[in-house]
């Protein structure tokens, strides 16, 4: 059984919008979310444009580029609150660079963001990055979409 989402879903200014909010329906995010949950969850997912992306890379990471997803996680217990930032742009260039569509792209970084809110971390070691990649492509098999690192 699939645990239970407050999703708040927001678009900032977008020069592309309509090509990412078909991308992302409402139904579908929280489907894709609600599969890499744990616990119950109160998840904010925001879509911005380069600008805004950078600016919070920047901000809270000290790193001075937009990335495609950035997680902000406030309490794991007893529900775990979030906000995942995914930047379209960068989502947009890496699906057609990797040759993958937009939609399944977004599914992917909201497992991602949704594992990070939980405390799962790729950058602790390599053992944490593959058993975190091996949790996303089992969620995302479920989800009927094929492996993001696989290729």
């Amino acid at each position: 059984m699939l645990n239970n989402l407050q999703l708040s879903l927001q678009f900032g200014k977008l020069a592309d919008a309509a090509t990412h909010r078909a991308a992302l329906p409402r139904h579908s995010v929280a489907r894709w979310i609600r599969h890499a949950l744990a616990v119950d969850a109160e998840i904010t997912v925001r879509i911005v444009d380069a600008e805004e992306g950078q600016a919070l890379n920047r901000a809270y990471r000290k790193k001075d580029y937009a990335t495609n997803v950035l997680t902000f996680d406030y309490t794991q217990e007893p529900v775990i609150t979030a906000d995942l930032v995914l930047c379209a742009p960068v989502v947009a260039r890496e699906a057609a660079e990797n040759g993958k569509s937009l939609q399944d792209h977004y599914a992917h970084l909201l497992v991602h963001g949704t594992l990070h809110a939980q405390g799962w971390d790729h950058e602790t070691s390599a053992a944490d990055a593959d058993d975190m990649e091996a949790y996303e492509t089992e969620i995302l098999a479920e989800l009927g979409i094929a492996d993001p690192y696989a290729g």
